[in-house]
């Protein structure tokens, strides 16, 4: 749900300029310049235009695919597994969410083997909110990133089971694989707690609902919070927790990541209706998509005041020094997609936008 994209031809965008002006070699960092520069309080935070994130990123990818395969072992029944398999074992998925659990979890000192099993978690939990996103009584879609859909590939009543085998399985990865040395049980507890709450009927179940039923232009900051936005914070708060972060730097990651995950979903909101405009036609669900309720205009300027309030959010801890630098990236990545994560190309030159009439997905 959250800071998520599927794939649209680049080429079929003649205004994209306006959003991603300069692409790069995927080694190489750009700073964008579609949308003014953010000044920052202190050298070390503006300094985080030099990360190299997607080498930071594509690195965590290979350590979580690696995880995440060892976790779901096919045993019986097996096409229960086989499903559960097929989604959360994706090439194409980009793993943001867990990447920024880990990146949450450094950034106060936490180590990588403490974060790994609820980074994981969160990614089991992401694609089973996913496969059943994809189901023909909800978003209806035939596609994920490019392939068949779950259901579209094991029938609509095994989607449904392995969605609801995933989302478990992954409290019990948490609690089965975090080392009891790094982790105090009161955090674990408390990860657990925050990971229920994101998923659940005032979460993202809450914007799945107003989605289906949306009604009023006044409901779409709403829809888009809960529904991409809430597991990106829950995958920032988690990062903090594992790490040991204050109660107030609990509440700043809070900010940042459901405003980076909202951020990322405008951003692809425009892309999208540029793809629309440049095939002349439209999409049949999506009724909370901002750029087709306010228009490309004002969705470029919710864009801009959404990447100044996550960075904002971020202020207070330039005391951490190089460790914030991956969570600042992501910001500027949210908006400029300098580069291609795997999966951001299923075909040769596609830039990752999210299918027509479902929820988008890292």
């Amino acid at each position: 749900m959250p800071f998520c994209i599927s794939t649209l031809t680049l080429n079929s965008l003649p205004h994209i300029s306006s959003i991603n002006p300069k692409r790069t070699l995927r080694n190489q960092t750009v700073r964008s310049s579609s949308f003014p520069s953010i000044s920052t309080k202190s050298t070390t935070m503006s300094m985080h235009t030099k990360f190299d994130l997607y080498t930071y990123w594509t690195s965590l990818i290979s350590e979580i695919n690696l995880q995440l395969d060892q976790a779901i072992p096919v045993k019986y029944p097996e096409q229960i597994y086989e499903s559960m398999r097929y989604s959360v074992l994706a090439t194409e998925a980009k793993r943001a969410t867990p990447v920024m659990c880990i990146a949450s979890c450094e950034l106060f000192g936490g180590s990588r083997l403490a974060a790994f099993p609820t980074a994981c978690a969160l990614e089991m939990v992401h694609e089973a909110s996913l496969i059943h996103d994809d189901l023909p009584y909800m978003d209806d879609d035939l596609f994920r990133r490019g392939r068949l859909s779950n259901h579209s590939v094991y029938g609509v009543d095994m989607a449904i089971l392995a969605g609801d085998a995933l989302f478990p399985l992954g409290f019990q990865h948490i609690v089965s694989n975090t080392p009891p040395g790094l982790v105090p049980e009161t955090r674990l507890l408390r990860v657990v707690s925050e990971i229920a709450r994101a998923v659940g009927s005032t979460g993202m179940a809450a914007g799945q609902f107003l989605d289906l039923n949306y009604s009023e232009e006044s409901s779409v900051e709403f829809v888009q919070e809960k529904k991409f936005g809430e597991l990106s914070e829950c995958s920032a708060v988690c990062g903090g927790l594992l790490g040991g972060a204050t109660d107030n730097e609990l509440e700043s990651l809070r900010r940042y990541g459901r405003t980076v995950g909202v951020l990322y979903q405008v951003v692809n909101d425009v892309l999208e209706f540029k793809r629309e405009q440049a095939e002349g036609g439209g999409k049949k669900k999506g009724n909370s998509s901002f750029a087709k309720v306010f228009g490309v205009e004002k969705a470029l300027e919710k864009a801009e005041e959404l990447r100044v309030k996550a960075k904002k959010e971020l202020d207070g801890f330039e005391k951490y020094g190089e460790k914030v630098f991956p969570l600042l990236s992501f910001v500027d990545y949210a908006v400029d997609r300098s580069f291609d994560v795997v999966g951001d190309h299923v075909g040769n030159g596609t830039l990752g936008v999210k299918q027509p009439g479902g929820m988008a997905s890292l």
